[in-house]
């Protein structure tokens, strides 16, 4: 772990700034009095520029090299965190979104390569497994930094730029070669629906509600009269679901078709959040609803890629998985702008429906394609928990050299956000 300790700690500053800055807009724009549509607006342009820059960002780092890509989309994300502090007109913050989004990918691009290049791959595993670690553990960990919110006018806002930034000094100081990023695998929709339907239609629906959740769900707390300690909390608690019970999922959906697990989840996920608004007075029940709301939301897109992997030969593995980001982002993009709107035709508990209405869908949908077509697959385990991030963590958990070794044990997934990462 020594080669990549350096960059970890550039990831968990990282996730401490990115993670606060998509929380802290949404509550300032509720506070600030925007309407949930805008507040939608908000959280899809961000996914508008991640997705973008999943794109842009490698043609850069290839022509200028990781640490200077790393500095340039440092800077970035440090001028784009501080425009929110000259103004709370709803352009600025849509253009500052929009370029956070381009800029925090880049990032995520050039760290997620680099710990592809130097993980040895006899521990890629182990090398994984404390990436997710820093990375939900920093999550976390950020939603409790809104408690600082109130000290100053742009306290949070600063903040953020200061853990982004320093987020490159121990990438910078690293004394470790710079990797060649290798080139983006070919997206393949129609293959992964070929292959996998329920891969597709998961990634798509889990897209639409985990970016509606993470732009969304904070304004609404907001709105039912939580400070922002208590939202952070409550975000917390969701996170938490999610980083502790990924795990025993993944291993019953080992152990079990996945797609029955699959329906299984979405159908609990969708339970908690019929039941949320309920508990909305109560403030226990409130905080285990969004835990075992996260619990099963957070583990749909990891079972979505374990499925897809069951099914698909080595060498196509990288560009379905590609192909199953890309929905995944689209429905991010697009997620938040459909439940904002929904919000504000019918009321902010509308949010809950979106969430369940997608949700139960999913369900629905997997065990249909559970009892309809039933078929073998290997018994090797395929599921890790994971986070969504840059096309560069395709790989970072495979063995691309040895993809052509039938034998050898292939575990080609993406690291998801906001997903399911913010």
């Amino acid at each position: 772990m020594r080669p990549i300790l350096s960059l970890l700690c550039g990831v968990g500053l990282l996730l401490l700034g990115s993670g606060l800055v998509n929380t802290l807009v949404s509550v300032r724009a509720s506070a600030l009095g925007y309407a949930s549509g805008l507040v939608g607006a908000l959280t899809s342009a961000y996914f508008v520029g991640f997705f973008a820059g999943t794109f842009l960002a490698p043609p850069l780092i290839r022509r200028i090299g990781h640490i200077r890509a790393f500095a340039f989309y440092s800077a970035c994300c440090t001028c784009t965190v501080l425009l929110h502090t000259l103004g709370d007109g709803a352009w600025l913050w849509l253009l500052a979104r929009l370029l956070l989004g381009l800029a925090l990918v880049g990032m995520y691009t050039v760290i997620e390569s680099w710990l592809n290049a130097q993980a040895d791959p006899a521990h890629r595993g182990q090398v994984f497994a404390t990436y997710m670690v820093v990375n939900l553990g920093a999550l976390t960990l950020a939603q409790q930094l809104l408690r600082l919110e109130g000290q100053h006018a742009f306290f949070a806002f600063v903040l953020v730029a200061l853990l982004i930034s320093s987020a490159s000094l121990p990438v910078l100081l690293t004394r470790q070669s710079q990797p060649q990023l290798p080139p983006a695998p070919r997206l393949q929709l129609r293959r992964l629906f070929a292959a996998a339907p329920t891969s597709g239609a998961g990634a798509l629906l889990s897209g639409l509600a985990m970016g509606a959740f993470w732009g969304l769900m904070p304004a609404y707390l907001t709105g039912r009269g939580l400070d922002a300690a208590a939202v952070g909390t409550t975000m917390s608690a969701a996170i938490l679901g999610g980083a502790l019970l990924q795990w025993p999922i993944g291993r019953l959906s080992d152990r079990r078709d996945r797609r029955l697990v699959l329906a299984i989840v979405c159908l609990v996920a969708a339970v908690a959040a019929l039941l949320s608004p309920l508990a909305s007075g109560h403030r226990g029940a409130q905080l285990a609803l969004a835990f075992v709301y996260g619990g099963m939301a957070f583990a749909i897109y990891p079972i979505v890629v374990a499925h897809l992997v069951d099914h698909l030969p080595p060498e196509d593995l990288l560009a379905a998985s590609g192909s199953a980001l890309l929905l995944t982002g689209l429905g991010s993009a697009l997620g938040p702008l459909a439940a904002g709107a929904l919000m504000s035709a019918v009321g902010p508990e509308a949010l809950f429906g979106w969430f369940a209405l997608l949700l139960g869908a999913l369900a629905a949908y997997a065990a249909h394609r559970y009892r309809a077509f039933r078929r073998q697959r290997p018994d090797a385990p395929h599921f890790l928990p994971m986070l969504r991030t840059s096309h560069a963590s395709l790989d970072l958990i495979g063995e691309p050299h040895e993809a052509a070794d039938a034998s050898a044990r292939t575990l080609a997934t993406p690291a998801s956000a906001p997903h399911d990462r913010p």
